[in-house]
């Protein structure tokens, strides 16, 4: 019997003929999606590209049958949302870097430049590939040393969703936002997918007024992201209802696992980057919980229109630049204390006695290059949430993948305030 390791040590190009099965990655729709190649998964597979929120996918070019892409590390100045940027580290300009696609089957050579200003190699996390293309500095190649480009070249033998990330310096590389996703699209679908979305989970450590992430923090992370992006930075996921939709989610975070969580559906996790998990071994969920240095697929149809809160379910994860160097006021009662106190400090407020609700759009001043703990405005009324959170827009007939706006409730179908007659009529006495 021959194993995924044999196969992969005496294999050149495979046939896909020959690989593994695995569930399909096939699409209708690659709006969003960076231009590639002429020879795109689209046109091997009769399918589209996977969609990265806030981000692309990678272009190559094919030379004598083999795919070639050029990624190059290097400072990059990013946006996590509106009025935080951060000096960081990315790969071709972002982070998190551009998604490289493929076939399962395809030869692929990847260039990588390093314009940091210390040494670096890639990782392909995941990946079963020969020892000497696994990216480990010092224990399968040397460093890729600060000028150098070196060149790696392997098979994608197994269609999934992996990730890519240094094995250099991992602490600080990483921390500071050197990563990117890898989708190999199933050549023979058994199925079609019309919306498929990969999106990288990561944390970080920005104090307040700062620009440049803090790598060495190892548990107070106040930027918590998808695709780099904190909310309201963050794109919806936009769907035409009816649509199969699949979520690929990598978690390259320094220290924490996320519970993400989607409002209205319940999903199969279908899933991990070792491989995909038998149908009679799927169960129902609507949170799935992602691990560090692991990615995770889940699908669902989209039938219920709506605007559909995601996020990850650590409370702490939904909040930006939250500092908790302060006492707990919960339940304090200030009378007289700002008064005493806006001698020393003019304008003082105490906050945070009756919870932190509504902390967002108090229209304080903000420190430069800071944002406030959560929040934007929402269409009822101010969205209380930040850092890991977007919105799943499912939408009918909608003509294009562009946001569609907040969505427009039947009659009927809105949670208001209750009338006096009606607590009346049903017996609730206030």
């Amino acid at each position: 019997m021959i194993s995924r390791r044999n196969f992969v040590m005496g294999s050149g190009i495979a046939g896909g003929g020959l690989l593994a099965g695995r569930p399909a990655v096939a699409l209708q729709d690659a709006e969003g999606v960076a231009e590639v190649g002429t020879d795109a998964p689209a046109q091997q597979t009769g399918s589209a590209s996977v969609v990265t929120p806030n981000g692309v996918s990678l272009p190559f070019r094919v030379v004598e049958g083999v795919k070639v892409f050029h990624l190059i590390a290097e400072p990059v100045e990013h946006e996590f949302a509106p009025g935080l940027k951060g000096s960081c580290w990315g790969y071709n300009g972002r982070t998190s870097g551009p998604t490289i696609e493929a076939v399962e089957g395809d030869r692929v050579r990847i260039y990588v430049t390093n314009r940091l200003p210390e040494p670096t190699t890639i990782h392909w996390h995941g990946i079963i590939l020969p020892n000497g293309m696994d990216g480990v500095g010092g224990l399968n190649q040397p460093y890729i040393r600060p000028g150098e480009t070196f060149r790696y070249e392997f098979t994608f033998l197994y269609p999934g969703t992996y990730m890519y990330h240094p094995h250099v310096d991992e602490m600080t590389q990483m921390g500071m936002g050197l990563m990117g996703m890898i989708v190999v699209h199933q050549r023979n679908p058994r199925y079609q997918v019309d919306r498929d979305f990969a999106i990288m989970l990561s944390e970080w450590y920005v104090p307040i007024g700062a620009r440049r992430p803090d790598p060495r923090e190892m548990s107070d992370f106040n930027v918590l992201t998808l695709n780099s992006k904190a909310f309201p930075g963050t794109e919806p996921l936009v769907v035409r209802t009816g649509q199969r939709v699949r979520m690929r989610f990598g978690n390259l975070s320094a220290m924490d696992n996320h519970p993400i969580h989607l409002h209205g559906y319940f999903f199969k996790i279908t899933a991990t980057d070792g491989g995909p998990i038998a149908e009679t071994a799927q169960w129902p969920e609507t949170t799935v919980l992602v691990p560090v240095g692991a990615t995770r697929d889940i699908e669902f149809v989209a039938d219920a229109p709506g605007d559909w809160a995601m996020h990850c379910h650590f409370t702490h994860h939904i909040m930006n630049q939250m500092g908790h160097e302060g006492p707990n006021v919960i339940g304090l009662d200030p009378a007289g204390l700002d008064d005493r106190i806006r001698p020393l400090l003019p304008g003082y407020m105490t906050m945070g006695q009756s919870g932190m609700a509504g902390m967002g759009h108090m229209g304080m001043s903000m420190p430069d290059n800071s944002i406030p703990m959560k929040g934007a405005p929402g269409k009822h009324d101010y969205l209380d949430m930040g850092g890991m959170f977007t919105v799943l827009k499912v939408r009918d007939d909608i003509t294009s993948y562009q946001d569609p706006g907040w969505y427009q409730n039947p009659p009927g179908t809105l949670s208001r305030q209750a009338s006096s007659e009606e607590l009346e009529a049903d017996g609730i006495s206030l």
